[in-house]
C-alpha cells in the first residue's frame, strides 16, 4: 500500500520528501549523492547533534507530524546560535516503522522547511531506515562569520547575566497535556514547536556576550553548565524574573492558588525545560542587545561550582541568594 512508507519504499520516500526542501547560497551539493557540500565562509564550521525519540521527546498524540519538524530543527539550530553563529545546514537520519503513514513523513518534512525559512538554514542531506521506534537524528552546521565562538567557560565575576526567549512556557504546555488540559494555547504552542530567538545568538556575540548557552534542560541547569565550565557562581535575581501572562494563566488552571500563582510560574522559568531560549553573560557596563533581558549576575565561585560528576553537589545556581525548587532535567536521572 502506497500509504505507508513501507508501501512507498524507501528511495520513493526520499524523493518525495527532499523534493521539499529549499536550498540556500551555503549549499554548494545538496540531497542526492553519497555526501553533501556545504559553504565555510569562515573557515570553520559550528557542528551540533540531536536526538528526539518518540515517547520520550514527543507524543503523535499530543503532536502533529508537522510540529515535530519543527521541533527538530529549532532545538538544533538554537545550539548553533547559542555558538554565536548562523545556521546553514541540517542533516536529518529518520527511523520510522514502515506502517507509518507516508502523509505523517510529508508534514514532517513541511514542518521541517518551514522551521528552516525562519532559522535560515537548509536540509543537506540524511538517511533513512526502518526501526519499531520513530526517531528523528539531527546533525546541523553553522557559520560564525569571523567571530570566535561564544562557549560556557568565559563568566567571569561581576559580568550580567541575561535572557532572550520565552521561558517555562513549553515546560507548562507539557504539564497541560498531561493533565488532559486544553490551554493555553502559548504555553501548547511553545511545548510543541518551541520559537528559539536565532538571530539573538549572533547578536550576542557581536555585543561581546562572554558565555552563552541553550535553555534546554531548565534554565538554573543550564546556567549551571557555565558555572562549572567558568569556575563562578551565578545569583538570578527573581524580580527580573517576570512570568508571561500565559504562563500565569497555565499555572492557575495546574492548580496554583491565585496568591502563589506569580512563585509557581517562576519556578517553571527558573526549572522548566525545552524553552530552546538563550542565556549568556555580559561584560558589566555592556549595553544589552535590544531583546535581551538582564536576569543576574555572575559571583564568585565556591565549592559548588566545582565537580559536575557529583549528584550530591549544591547547585551554583541561586535564585535571590537561595537554591531554585528545582533545577531541570537530567536525561538518565529523570525518567
Amino acid at each position: 500500500m502506497l500509504s505507508t512508507i513501507g508501501g512507498l519504499g524507501e528511495f520513493a520516500l526520499i524523493t518525495r520528501v527532499t523534493s521539499k526542501f529549499p536550498t540556500t547560497q551555503d549549499v554548494i551539493l545538496g540531497p542526492g549523492d553519497d555526501a553533501a557540500v556545504v559553504a565555510a565562509p569562515d573557515g570553520r564550521t559550528v557542528a551540533t547533534t540531536d536526538v528526539l525519540v518518540e515517547g520520550r521527546h514527543f507524543r503523535r498524540e499530543w503532536s502533529s507530524a508537522r510540529d515535530v519538524g519543527h521541533r527538530a530543527v529549532a532545538q538544533n539550530f538554537a545550539d548553533v546560535a547559542a555558538m554565536g553563529a548562523r545556521p546553514t545546514g541540517l542533516l536529518i537520519g529518520f527511523a520510522a516503522p514502515s506502517d507509518l503513514p507516508v502523509a505523517w513523513a510529508e508534514e514532517f518534512a513541511a514542518g521541517v522547511r518551514d522551521e528552516c525559512a525562519l532559522a535560515g538554514g537548509a536540509v543537506v542531506g540524511g538517511d533513512t531506515v526502518a526501526s519499531d521506534t520513530l526517531t528523528v537524528a539531527i546533525t546541523a552546521l553553522g557559520d560564525l562569520q569571523g567571530r570566535a565562538p561564544v562557549r560556557r567557560d568565559g563568566a567571569r565575576p561581576g559580568d550580567v547575566v541575561a535572557y532572550s526567549g520565552r521561558l517555562g512556557l513549553s515546560a507548562a504546555g507539557l504539564a497541560l497535556l498531561e493533565a488532559g488540559l486544553d490551554g493555553p494555547a502559548e504555553c501548547l504552542s511553545e511545548h510543541r514547536r518551541p520559537s528559539p530567538p536565532y538571530a539573538e545568538g549572533p547578536a550576542a556575540a557581536r555585543a561581546g556576550a562572554t558565555a552563552m548557552l541553550d535553555v534546554s534542560d531548565g534554565l538554573a541547569q543550564d546556567l549551571g553548565h557555565v558555572c562549572r565550565a567558568s569556575g563562578v557562581r551565578i545569583d538570578l535575581d527573581p524580580d527580573a524574573l517576570r512570568p508571561d501572562p500565559a504562563l500565569l494563566e497555565a499555572v492557575r488552571l495546574l492548580g496554583a492558588r491565585p496568591e502563589d500563582a506569580e512563585r509557581a510560574a517562576r519556578e517553571l522559568m527558573v526549572g522548566g525545560g525545552e524553552d530552546h531560549a538563550l542565556a549568556a553573560t555580559f561584560p558589566p557596563g555592556v549595553d544589552l542587545p535590544e531583546n535581551w533581558i538582564r536576569m543576574g549576575g555572575v559571583l564568585t565561585g565556591g565549592e559548588e561550582a566545582g565537580d559536575v560528576t557529583d549528584p550530591s553537589a549544591r547547585t551554583p545556581v541561586t535564585v535571590g541568594s537561595r537554591p531554585p525548587v528545582r533545577s531541570g532535567w537530567d536525561h538518565f536521572r529523570d525518567r
